[in-house]
């Protein structure tokens, strides 16, 4: 018991640092926008990275690579820069949300997996940190170990998801949304500036 406390603790903490995700999912809920399947998957996609690194660990340090980590990041800013456009249409056209802009399931399911698996955080996170940290243990140890990291995944992304869905009815009209999604491109633009400033950091300062 002792071991799966440790592991979701260990867990939580590293999710609360993954910031577009977790604003992505803040979104999907004060939209009450596929809330279940966009929680769900952010929790399975947790679970399978955090087995990878709790189990097969040594064979994912391709992805420690520079210039993997360069490509990832490089998706990532075209992915977000993509994102910010369409934040941008919608908060200059004085959006009014309705029904009719709610994502489709497809829709949900390409952003929960762009902002998952195009973020190299993640990896460095669930792969990398879990990985390195749960090396050492038992097989038993290790299971008990991923399933609390995952079992904090899970909790917290149905928490963040539903708990913007609750209160999201306070949040219905076109003033408010413009606010959001004037904060949602702030955000992602110093996520963007953030990964720019530490590529150069990483080639030309360090």
């Amino acid at each position: 018991m002792d071991i799966f406390i440790f592991g979701f603790i260990t867990g939580l903490s590293l999710i609360l640092a993954i910031g577009a995700q977790n604003i992505f999912v803040i979104e999907q809920g004060l939209k009450k926008n596929n809330v279940f399947i966009v929680c769900l998957l952010c929790s399975l996609f947790d679970a399978f990275l955090i087995a990878l690194g709790v189990f097969i660990f040594h064979y994912f340090l391709f992805f420690s690579n520079t210039l993997v980590i360069l490509i990832l990041n490089i998706l990532l800013i075209f992915f977000l820069i993509f994102f910010i456009y369409q934040k941008a249409l919608l908060t200059n056209n004085q959006y009014t949300y309705t029904k009719k802009s709610k994502d489709t399931v497809f829709q949900s399911v390409i952003k929960t997996f762009g902002f998952t698996f195009l973020n190299p955080h993640v990896y460095s996170d669930t792969v990398f940190f879990l990985g390195n940290f749960s090396k050492s243990m038992e097989i038993s140890s290790k299971i008990i170990f991923g399933l609390g990291a995952s079992s904090a995944s899970l909790i917290f992304f149905f928490i963040l998801g539903y708990g913007a869905k609750a209160v999201s009815k306070h949040i219905n009209n076109a003033y408010a949304w413009k606010l959001i999604n004037i904060f949602i491109i702030i955000f992602m633009t110093l996520v963007i500036l953030f990964i720019i400033y530490k590529e150069i950091y990483l080639v030309f300062l360090r």
